[in-house]
């Protein structure tokens, strides 16, 4: 079974340890958790909750829900979808970030986290998607090309695309 789930107070060890084995974050996906101890994960999903509420943000970030990939209850990828752009997320970062654990790379779950995260802002009201990547990420541009995304410009070493919802 396929669950896309928010961050939610209950989440627990299993949460956890794939945020961790995730690391630092690549291709410029950043994870904030990647070295916290598991005492500090609890006041983590509460910042991330918040985030999706708006609450307490910091300044120049918007609003932003974070998103666990279920497979068969076992979690394998983390998303991110922010509710609306500033001009720095319009240069580099859009609205979708997402990372697959390690272990679970290879199997179509970036596809599969990347079409749930589309339903998701569709969910939200956000009818087009602005999708950011490296120009040499190729796994990534062909799974954002999979979802009907088009290239609306690629320089400096940076694509972007946008993606109806």
């Amino acid at each position: 079974m396929i669950e896309l789930r928010p961050a939610q107070l209950s989440d627990g060890r299993d949460i956890y340890d794939m945020i961790t084995e995730i690391g630092p974050g690549e291709n410029g996906y950043v994870n904030a958790g990647y070295d916290m101890g598991y005492s500090d994960f609890p006041g983590f999903i509460r910042e991330r909750i918040h985030m999706a509420e708006g609450l307490d943000l910091p300044a120049h970030h918007v609003p932003q829900t974070t998103y666990w990939l279920l497979v068969d209850s076992r979690p394998v990828g983390i998303g991110k979808l922010r509710h609306s752009l500033n001009e720095h997320l319009i240069r580099s970062g859009g609205h979708i970030g997402y990372a697959i654990r390690p272990g679970e790379r290879g199997k179509g779950y970036g596809k599969l986290i990347l079409g749930e995260l589309i339903k998701a802002a569709r969910q939200k009201g956000i009818t087009v998607l602005l999708l950011t990547c490296d120009e040499r990420n190729i796994p990534s541009r062909k799974v954002i090309e999979a979802h009907s995304g088009r290239l609306v410009q690629a320089e400096n070493g940076k694509c972007a695309y946008h993606i109806t919802t």
